[in-house]
């Protein structure tokens, strides 16, 4: 008992690193409670607010991979179709030629009949490759549309994170339509067209350069 009594408290001094270490640690853990992700999970509106972007740019990367796959399905047919187009027209070539080899004039009456062959089957491959030409720039259109939107509402995302419980609920994403009109583009139709319809100007030369061609092999000058 005498030991417990003759016992003193003896105090640790604690130096200056310890100490900025401490006021670090406080600093860390008020920057954390101020922090604007813990003022959105304290606040029920923002945090349900930010689920719901999340959910939506969730499904709008979604339809952005859906558009993309079914534009290179759309592609990969009008390559095909190019491919046909100059197949058959290699096997047309072919074929003429051998006959003006050992041509009568009798043959050469008859000119018109391959020509106009030539012609209805390329006016078949011009018109299923414009056809998926539309499709595909339709496609195209939707998904900068998809693009957009997303932009704008990723936007959001951050400005909600970056200010946290004072963000204003009542914003809301802003639309691809309203973003075009506030910027100023000048296009010229006819040029957007032709660029985008290339393939089918293309086809629809060639089958027209066939045709004189055919009466030329089969007749001569």
């Amino acid at each position: 008992m005498a030991e417990m009594k003759d016992a003193h408290v003896v105090e640790i001094p604690v130096d200056e690193e310890h100490q900025q270490k401490l006021s670090s640690a406080m600093t860390i853990i008020s920057a954390i409670q101020h922090h604007p992700l813990m003022e959105i999970s304290e606040s029920p509106g923002h945090l349900l607010l930010l689920k719901l972007w999340r959910r939506e740019e969730d499904l709008f990367g979604r339809r952005i991979a859906r558009k993309e796959s079914r534009m290179d399905s759309i592609r990969r047919e009008i390559f095909q179709l190019c491919c046909f187009f100059l197949i058959f027209h290699g096997f047309f070539m072919t074929i003429l030629f051998t006959s003006s080899v050992n041509s009568e004039e009798h043959i050469c009456k008859k000119w018109w009949i391959p020509s106009i062959l030539s012609v209805s089957t390329s006016f078949v491959f011009v018109f299923l490759v414009q056809v998926n030409l539309c499709r595909y720039w339709k496609v195209w259109n939707q998904l900068q549309r998809e693009k957009t939107d997303n932009r704008a509402l990723t936007r959001c995302i951050q400005e909600l994170r970056m200010k946290g419980a004072s963000f204003d609920l009542s914003k809301e994403p802003q639309s691809g339509k309203r973003m075009k009109s506030s910027s100023v583009e000048i296009k010229w139709k006819p040029v957007t067209w032709c660029s985008q319809y290339l393939i089918t100007i293309c086809l629809v030369c060639f089958a027209g350069l066939v045709f004189p061609v055919s009466k030329f092999m089969l007749c001569g000058f």
